[in-house]
């Protein structure tokens, strides 16, 4: 049923509770994941010092390399019946929601799976503002996980 999986990531503890559900499917349905890590650079502009903002550039960019990596874990562990549960890792940069809506149009995706809150907490107040954006704008089904 589904042939592509984007599994947006943040590496909270939404993201890997979504990134469980997401390799369950993908081993059920054959599908490839498309794990996606967007850096959020809007909140730089502005900042005084353009090796400030370089900097805190190179920590998002390794945060989102280490979330990924987790990604990947995860799927080699569940991967061990046949091996044939293929992973891509992608980073953009830019707004979260756009980025995932971007991707699932370029990557031709079939479903997204998505953690309903981020790792920052005023995210809490608006259910995920991304995921919230996501759901209401994909022309594709979305799995919102949800954890208490």
């Amino acid at each position: 049923m589904y042939k592509k999986i984007l599994l947006p990531t943040d590496g909270s503890a939404y993201a890997n509770k979504a990134a469980e559900h997401a390799i369950w499917i993908a081993n059920a349905s054959g599908a490839e994941i498309i794990a996606l890590n967007v850096i959020e650079t809007s909140s730089l502009v502005g900042l005084p010092a353009e090796d400030l903002i370089v900097r805190i550039k190179e920590m998002l960019k390794e945060e989102g390399r280490e979330a990924l990596d987790h990604i990947f874990e995860m799927a080699e562990k569940e991967n061990v019946e046949d091996g044939n549960l293929k992973v891509t890792l992608k980073t953009e940069e830019g707004s979260p929601a756009d980025a995932i809506l971007k991707t699932i149009e370029k990557e031709n995706i079939d479903l997204v799976v998505m953690g309903t809150s981020g790792k920052h907490g005023l995210d809490r107040f608006l259910l995920g503002s991304v995921t919230e954006k996501v759901v209401r704008s994909a022309k594709v089904p979305v799995l919102a996980v949800h954890m208490e």
